[in-house]
């Protein structure tokens, strides 16, 4: 006789159980999952158990709700990346998938010239250099030719511009982990280009956008053949950046280029900027600063994208810079400027709890899921993925912005048999300890789907392995809705 979806006491009584050595069984906890796909988590569980972590895992029929089984569905744990479906639903439930984001520039012209010209944002994550250059020539279709002072106003958030949790890896370079600004360029980053010359010179080593970083030191060229062993030391210095250069490269070799986070990033822009309007031939004698929140005179906007086009930077290709600006983007526009972290948690929070997503140890922190601040539990994420499904508002546009398996994003490289089918939609979710995945196995012509997720902890070295399995129980689920196209009605032994 089927029995009833593990509880969190059931799941605590049954770790001690393999503890004693006594094994219980997925198939049992399970009942209404097919046999086969019962005893694909049952190994998944039972090696997580056998290597001392903890895998969480629950499924979810979206059409009705109904929870089909799991191991430890209302246990919290950290999503890493999944907290992403969080801040898309968040998003959509509260903007919709067409809001726009506008990036301006205002000022007064007079005789060709602007005495202070004002950059202001409201959380485009999107915004490049080149977008700065169109709108440089803008100005002077505008026929502007000189601009004094440029001002950079970030009123609309507020001065935290590193995001929660992001303070646990304050070393840490790489351009996932960028700082948030109301108007940012080139997702806060800076492009490290290192060019080899000739054997016994230096290297050629540049920046984008220019002006930012100061370098200090050099790489030198070495002979033909010699392997690359080029040091590019960023560290804060005032409102920019100062590269302690050391190394060197081979002659002949590609240049190599690379992104790195800066620091403080409420003058990047800026930097961008003056450099856009030098190159459009716009004469620019004045200082760079933060203000100009009075100045309401626009001379040229530049929109972005609609949000349902820019939530696959979330989706597919997990990127924590859109997640944390959006979240914020959104505080500002529902709670008030300036925007805060904390508002936006506060309305991720506010629509798991509309939804009833809500677990006990429940924490939404941030938005991107990056380092040890969420906590959520696979039945929350699976309430999540089923809501959205079937939710207007959000539905097509949350189901779009997921990783096809095998197609492209974080999952290109994962669930290549069933590519054709496009059967598995999905986020994924890496830390140090933890790896997780959430998303749809869906059937043909999506007339059925199951909303699943993962969250394996305690896994660090055997991350590969924690994928394996888990890739192992989604496969058999795809396979079997293929087949019967009824999991739901398939009963366990």
């Amino acid at each position: 006789m089927p029995r009833p979806c593990l509880t969190r006491r059931a799941f605590v009584a049954g770790l001690a159980a393999a503890a004693a050595s006594v094994r219980v069984r997925a198939s049992e906890l399970t009942p209404r999952l097919s046999a086969g796909v019962a005893a694909e988590l049952d190994a998944a569980a039972s090696w997580a158990t056998s290597h001392g972590a903890r895998l969480g895992a629950c499924f979810v029929e979206v059409n009705t709700s109904v929870e089909l089984g799991g191991i430890a569905p209302g246990v919290a744990e950290n999503p890493a990346s999944n907290e992403k479906l969080v801040t898309a639903g968040t998003l959509l439930r509260n903007w919709g998938g067409r809001r726009l984001l506008t990036t301006a520039l205002y000022g007064s012209v007079k005789d060709g010239r602007v005495a202070e010209l004002v950059l202001r944002g409201d959380g485009d994550p999107s915004l490049t250099s080149a977008d700065l250059a169109a709108m440089a020539s803008a100005l002077v279709a505008r026929g502007v030719r000189e601009v004094g002072a440029v001002l950079v106003d970030q009123s609309v958030f507020d001065d935290a511009f590193v995001p929660p949790g992001f303070e646990q890896q304050p070393h840490e370079w790489a351009a996932f982990r960028a700082p948030v600004s109301a108007v940012a360029v080139d997702r806060n980053s800076v492009l490290v280009v290192i060019e080899p010359s000739a054997a016994g010179t230096a290297a050629r080593v540049s920046f984008l956008p220019e002006g930012f970083v100061e370098p200090d030191g050099r790489i030198v060229t070495a002979p033909r053949g010699r392997p690359a062993r080029a040091v590019v030391g960023l560290a804060a210095r005032g409102d920019h950046l100062v590269a302690h250069l050391a190394g060197s490269v081979a002659e002949g070799q590609a240049p190599l280029k690379y992104r790195q986070r800066v620091e403080d990033p409420r003058l990047l822009a800026g930097y961008a900027l003056r450099r856009a309007l030098a190159t459009a031939g716009i004469r620019c004698d004045g200082s760079l600063a933060l203000g100009g929140a009075n100045e309401h005179a626009e001379l040229v906007v530049h929109r972005s994208r609609p949000l349902a086009e820019l939530l696959p930077e979330l989706g597919k290709n997990s990127d924590n810079f859109y997640a944390e600006t959006l979240l914020k983007a959104l505080a500002a526009a529902a709670r008030g400027v300036p925007g805060t972290s904390a508002a936006g948690a506060e309305l991720a929070t506010a629509w798991l709890k509309e939804i009833g997503a809500w677990d006990a140890g429940t924490r939404v922190t941030n938005g991107s899921g990056l380092f040890d601040t969420n906590r959520l539990s696979p039945r929350t994420l699976t309430r999540v993925l089923a809501n959205a499904w079937r939710e207007p508002a959000l539905g097509a546009d949350f189901v779009n912005q997921l990783a096809v398996g095998g197609v492209d994003g974080t999952l290109k490289q994962r669930f290549t048999r069933l590519a054709e089918r496009r059967a598995v939609l999905a986020k994924t979710g890496t830390l140090n300890d933890t790896v997780a995945l959430s998303g749809y196995v869906v059937g043909p012509e999506r007339r059925r789907a199951v909303a699943f997720s993962f969250i394996a902890s305690g896994v660090h070295g055997r991350l590969a392995q924690a994928r394996q399995h888990i890739d192992g129980v989604v496969e058999r689920l795809a396979d079997e809705l293929w087949a019967t196209n009824d999991v739901a009605g398939a009963r366990a032994n």
